[in-house]
């Protein structure tokens, strides 16, 4: 029951963190209206929790329950999509402080870098490539 727990959690922090991407990146453009702004930065709050429900799912997968640690420390292919999803992460730094900086801006109007839309887009192809190598991996490549 304790596999099936925790990997319920990965599972809703894997489509929290798709949708919550997808929402802010069909509300995000150049120029963005204070209210826009604060949804934007309410859906980055929500992405934070889910990022961490999907590590401690995942980490709890890969070192407590379900199948023994060596299966997943020695393929490649989850080498590659742990570093994805610390990428992912990583991506995440700069948006976020960009939104924490700019919460209480006296304007009507928030100008949004354009570094931060494409960041978006990265994390966005990111997270729709780990479900495959996640497919990879419980096939045993």
């Amino acid at each position: 029951m304790t596999e099936i727990f925790f990997r319920y959690l990965h599972f809703i922090g894997i489509m929290s963190i798709s949708a919550t991407l997808v929402a802010q990146h069909l509300i995000i453009s150049s120029e963005v209206s204070k209210e826009q702004f604060k949804k934007i930065a309410f859906l980055d709050i929500i992405y934070i929790i889910s990022i961490i429900l999907t590590f401690i799912g995942g980490l709890s997968l890969w070192l407590w329950v379900g199948k023994d640690a060596s299966f997943y420390s020695t393929n490649w292919v989850f080498h590659l999509k742990l570093s994805m999803f610390v990428l992912v992460y990583l991506l995440s730094i700069y948006p976020t402080r960009f939104f924490l900086r700019n919460k209480k801006s006296l304007g009507d109007t928030v100008k949004m870098p354009k570094v931060i839309i494409m960041l978006f887009r990265m994390q966005l192809l990111l997270v729709f490539i780990m479900p495959f190598l996640g497919a990879l991996i419980a096939k045993g490549l």
